[in-house]
This record gives C-alpha cells, sequence and structure tokens, in this order.
C-alpha cells in the first residue's frame, strides 16, 4: 500500500482509501481550507490544512505513528501533502482525484453536524 518511488508515494483510489481507512489501516487527513472542509468531508477523516502543514503544523496525536492518506478537493494538494510528510519520515500516500472522486463514487460525505454532506 506505501511503497514508495522515486517520484513519491502510490496514490490509493477513493475505494482504496475509504476501505483502508474504515479498516483502521490508515488514516484519512483531509488538508483542504476550513470552508471546503465545513462544506463536507469523508466521515472520520481529521482536518489539517496543507497551508498549516507547509508552515510545520504538528500532526494531530491520532495520526502519529500511523500511515496518512491525504485526500483534498482535486487531488493536487494531497499529493502536495503526501510529499511533505513523507520527507518528514510519515508513511503517506494520497487519493486520485480528492473528494471530488470520493464523492462521485457514492462514498460518504458528511458535514461537521454529522449530517449527510454535499460537495460542490
Amino acid at each position: 500500500m506505501f511503497s514508495f518511488f522515486r517520484r513519491g508515494p502510490a496514490r490509493l483510489t477513493p475505494q482504496r482509501a475509504h476501505q483502508q481507512t474504515c479498516d483502521g489501516k490508515a488514516v484519512l487527513l483531509d488538508v483542504r481550507e476550513s470552508p471546503e472542509w465545513k462544506a463536507g468531508h469523508a466521515p472520520g477523516a481529521l482536518h489539517l490544512p496543507l497551508t498549516r502543514l507547509v508552515t510545520g503544523a504538528a500532526l494531530p496525536e491520532e495520526v502519529r505513528d500511523r500511515p496518512v492518506v491525504a485526500i483534498c478537493r482535486s487531488g493536487h494538494r494531497s499529493r502536495q501533502a503526501a510529499a511533505l510528510l513523507a520527507a518528514r519520515g510519515v508513511r503517506a500516500t494520497d487519493v486520485t482525484g480528492g473528494m471530488t472522486a470520493w464523492a462521485r463514487e457514492g462514498l460518504p460525505v458528511t458535514v461537521e453536524d454529522g449530517s449527510d454532506g454535499a460537495m460542490p
């Protein structure tokens, strides 16, 4: 799952990411900004915007020493986050297509109050 190549960590499909994070094999880390997060995110995901990661923010306690699957809206920021985390020694990968692909595949999306969310 988290094999590393010269170009960086392998990427996961939304289905594979959902399976691995639901199974507890990895933690889903949403790196979008707060308005995007509030509009809808994967249930159980942790939130830490890429802008904070870039400035050196520490990972949430629940993430430390566990594989991380980063996700954003389209897959661009999460790929950056996975590379940044890998450089810090974290076993990290990301979701191809991001939350857009996640929602398109019918995977669950929720908002902060626990109700069903929608992707813009």
